[in-house]
Order: structure tokens, then C-alpha cells, then sequence
């Protein structure tokens, strides 16, 4: 005679699922936003000195050179 048994799938399944289908997408557009996100909002001072500045090798592309002398304010 045969055993029957079953098993319930595990309450994180439906996520799993959910993400072997999404992830690679959403990780691709999300990349995509926080890209243009940076590249738009690179020229407000709080994200150029406080990220830009700071990366290890385009940091000094973004470095403010102009002399004290000739800033307006």
C-alpha cells in the first residue's frame, strides 16, 4: 500500500517566487533611477560634496577649483 503524504510549501514561498521573477528586472531599473538620479542632482552642492567628492577615482573631476576671489557669494 501506498503512503500518502503531504506537505504544506513554506509561507516565504509566494516571496521567493516572486522574487526569482522580479528581482533581476527591478534591480536593473533601480540601478537605472539611482543613475540619472545622481547624474540630475549632481550639481546641488549637498550631493556633489557630500557623494561625488568622495569617490575614489572621478572624485577630483568633481572638486570645486574656482578661487575663493571669484565666487559671488
Amino acid at each position: 500500500m501506498a503512503r500518502l503524504s503531504y506537505s504544506r510549501p513554506p509561507p516565504y514561498a509566494p516571496l521567493v517566487n516572486f522574487g526569482k521573477r522580479w528581482g533581476p528586472s527591478l534591480g536593473i531599473w533601480g540601478f537605472g533611477a539611482g543613475t540619472a538620479a545622481v547624474f540630475l542632482l549632481s550639481v546641488t552642492p549637498v550631493v556633489k560634496n557630500g557623494l561625488l567628492v568622495n569617490l575614489p577615482l572621478i572624485g577630483s573631476y568633481y572638486e570645486d577649483k574656482t578661487p575663493a576671489c571669484d565666487k559671488p557669494f
